[in-house]
């Protein structure tokens, strides 16, 4: 896969080193860290503040199965490919900077990262369409 390269008309126009197909499906991602403040009420809430920020490619889950899930309510699922070494975890809150919409990841990346022999070096978990709690 290292030999699969793609080249803009604006890259080869500026000279600029070609990069492969996964580094053009990446998307700046920022982890939402989670603290808990006084409710005044004697008990707490949550509350989410911007962490580190990272690069993933994120698609929409378009199986028949899924499909029919959404139709009877339950929330869109996504694949989140990242760099090999990046750590996500079960729960793990972030929220995709071009356009705010915020993801909870459903499994681990320690679960699904490629083999050492492979050339492609990457990670990939699942993760939920999500709101923050209010």
């Amino acid at each position: 896969m290292d030999g699969c390269i793609l080249r803009s008309a604006q890259e080869v126009e500026e000279g600029e080193l070609p990069v492969n197909l996964l580094d053009l499906a990446m998307e700046d991602c920022v982890f939402l860290n989670k603290t808990h403040t006084d409710d005044a009420f004697g008990g707490f809430k949550p509350t989410y503040t911007d962490g580190i920020h990272f690069m993933a490619a994120i698609g929409k889950d378009r199986s028949p199965v899924q499909k029919v899930a959404e139709k009877e309510g339950l929330t869109e699922a996504f694949t989140v490919v990242v760099k090999q070494g990046m750590q996500l975890d079960f729960h793990d809150v972030f929220r995709r900077v071009s356009d705010g919409s915020i993801f909870r990841v459903t499994s681990r990346t320690t679960d699904s990262t490629a083999h050492k022999a492979s050339t492609v070096k990457i990670a990939v978990v699942t993760a939920e369409r999500w709101e923050l709690p209010t």
